[in-house]
């Protein structure tokens, strides 16, 4: 389906509003083989509950999978101290004004205080906090291009911290909290750069052939993992963190992705399918000892360590539903601490480990919940019954 660059909604008709309890229509864009590099993310809404979110290219290139993501509520993320958790969803959502884009928001780690912090016709996603919890940094389109932006975790001081004519995503302030880590299509292909925390002296950090995305701070501030193309495939690259030593990890002919650093700055978890199916693996960066995590014949993904480098949770399809798994970091233990029939999204553990936020889609809602590491103790922090009401009855919902 290919759609122009000028972006608009989807209504959907009176005779389809029963479908409406199982997904609400979204946005689409897409660059239509223009030579010039897409301005926006490309939100795709499917009938199972989930958002697709694609990076257009420029030309006639494939557009890039960034991954799949639950629909209102998803990708909850812990503040440094434990205390509030922020998260993206399209909560607001109504056939009278079409209002079905996704807005950041922020609650306590028990769903209370639940605060939105954006309330914007367009998207706005992938919160980071700053180190200190004074800041969150996101992804806006609400200027017509695709943008970073940071906001005070109130709702007050939003400041556009960027200014080019691609798509810029924030990927994480550096452990010290001054500068963030972003990627950004303004050349053409899809680069790394990091960038003082008012958005000044940006620098480019890579410049491969192909994309760079996906990035992160090794917790030592010393390193960044990402995500490259190469030959057509993609692979796991570490580099300082001014840019210079750049490394492909893995130089594989299928796909490695998803790096995510250990605590111990040394170790990262990543995805693979260089075994025929996605599982994970664990690098040790030092001396290249590779350990496969997972092993079976469905798909493993988004792995998230344990703040005490020990353990990983990820998310399985290996029961033929996408549940919330966790396993120690030498493949050893494996346990599921999911059981639903609705799909899970999104593993972040608090930061003292007692416990595990996930986005899930189950019973007709799309919420974040909490678990402890051994399966036990599973609360449900949001609750988006007011969202699904309203779009069956055309009236705007309140929050929780």
């Amino acid at each position: 389906m290919s759609v122009a660059r000028t972006r608009g909604k989807r209504r959907t008709a009176p005779g389809a509003l029963a479908l409406l309890a199982i997904a609400l229509v979204g946005l689409l864009s897409s660059c239509g083989g223009d030579s010039n590099p897409p301005d926006t993310l490309v939100f795709i809404s499917r009938k199972n509950g989930e958002y697709t979110v694609r990076m257009p290219r420029s030309g006639n290139q494939k557009p890039l999978e960034l991954g799949s993501v639950l629909r209102s509520d998803a990708m909850p993320v812990w503040s440094a101290d434990g205390t509030r958790i922020a998260f993206y969803g399209d909560r607001v959502f109504n056939l009278t004004n079409a209002d079905d884009n996704v807005d950041v928001y922020v609650m306590a780690a028990d769903g209370s205080a639940l605060t939105r912090l954006t309330d914007d016709e367009k998207e706005d996603a992938f919160p980071v906090w700053s180190p200190d919890g004074s800041r969150i940094a996101f992804y806006s389109q609400r200027d017509g291009d695709g943008e970073s932006y940071s906001i005070a975790p109130d709702g007050t001081d939003l400041r556009r911290l960027t200014h080019s004519p691609g798509i810029d995503i924030p990927y994480g302030y550096s452990p010290d909290g001054t500068r963030i880590l972003f990627g950004s299509n303004a050349r053409g292909a899809f680069d790394i750069y990091t960038m003082d925390t008012d958005g000044g002296a940006g620098k480019r950090l890579t410049s491969l052939p192909g994309d760079e995305f996906n990035a992160a701070w090794s917790p030592d501030g010393r390193r960044i993992a990402f995500e490259g193309m190469w030959g057509g495939a993609s692979d796991i690259f570490t580099m300082n963190s001014d840019g210079g030593n750049e490394v492909n990890r893995t130089v594989r002919p299928l796909g490695d992705t998803n790096p995510v650093w250990a605590p111990d700055s040394n170790r990262l978890a990543f995805v693979s399918n260089r075994d025929a199916s996605a599982e994970i693996y664990v690098m040790d960066t030092a001396y290249s000892n590779l350990v496969r995590v997972t092993d079976a014949i469905r798909e493993d993904a988004t792995p998230a360590w344990s703040p005490d480098g020990t353990r990983v949770a990820f998310i399985s399809n290996r029961d033929f539903n996408a549940e919330l798994y966790v396993a120690n970091a030498d493949g050893s233990g494996q346990r599921r601490l999911t059981i639903d029939e609705g799909r899970e999204a999104g593993p972040a553990w608090s930061p003292d480990g007692t416990r595990i936020a996930f986005a899930s889609f189950r019973g007709g809602r799309r919420d974040i919940y909490v678990i402890q590491p051994d399966g036990t103790a599973l609360v449900r922090l949001t609750n988006d019954d007011q969202g699904l009401a309203s779009a069956l009855t055309g009236a705007a919902p309140g929050l929780d």
